[in-house]
């Protein structure tokens, strides 16, 4: 379901200037941290693009011509690449730009690639707040997933901590 091919080629885009740095979050990531991901039929691509209108544009035309020669075909908003669903998507706010900034590396398939922290995806779970972001939250909240000084940090870096507070105390009610 996932090639590794993909994943190659996505880097060799990075290395050939056709995007920058890029991290992989969303269901996918949470594999690499022990917690059970979501049902999943595509991989998220995180990409730091340019930031006025006319450079985004630009970019997402260069990046869907390079991944199209390498044979990707596109498919709704995202485009099947060796197999795998590819969604490219641009930081949507500070919290994932930084997400993207200190994503780390992890092995898939033999090929090394950037994933969000685990601290990083449980605080974008916990900004989201839809039903399956909660249910990974409560994954994530179990003990040794998440670096707890680490988690409070960018909890009150990007403002999320009332948020948890609330969260944790809606956990404590229903057990």
């Amino acid at each position: 379901m996932f090639s590794p091919e993909a994943f190659e080629i996505i880097k060799e885009m990075q290395s050939d200037n056709v995007i920058g740095r890029f991290a992989i979050g969303g269901a996918f990531a949470t594999i690499f941290y022990k917690i059970e991901a979501a049902e999943t039929e595509d991989v998220d691509v995180f990409v730091d693009l340019a930031a006025n209108f006319d450079e985004l544009m630009g970019s997402v035309t260069r990046i869907n011509s390079y991944l199209e020669r390498r044979g990707g075909i596109p498919e709704g908003g995202a485009i099947r690449l060796e197999g795998t669903l590819i969604q490219i998507l641009p930081p949507e706010g500070k919290l994932v730009e930084d997400a993207i900034l200190h994503a780390v590396p992890q092995m898939f398939a033999g090929i090394e690639i950037p994933v969000f922290t685990a601290e990083y995806l449980a605080a974008i779970a916990l900004k989201l707040g839809r039903p399956k972001d909660r249910t990974r939250l409560v994954q994530f909240a179990a003990p040794g997933v998440l670096d707890s000084a680490r988690f409070e940090a960018i909890l009150k870096e990007h403002g999320l901590i009332e948020k948890w507070t609330l969260f944790r105390a809606t956990l404590r009610e229903q057990s």
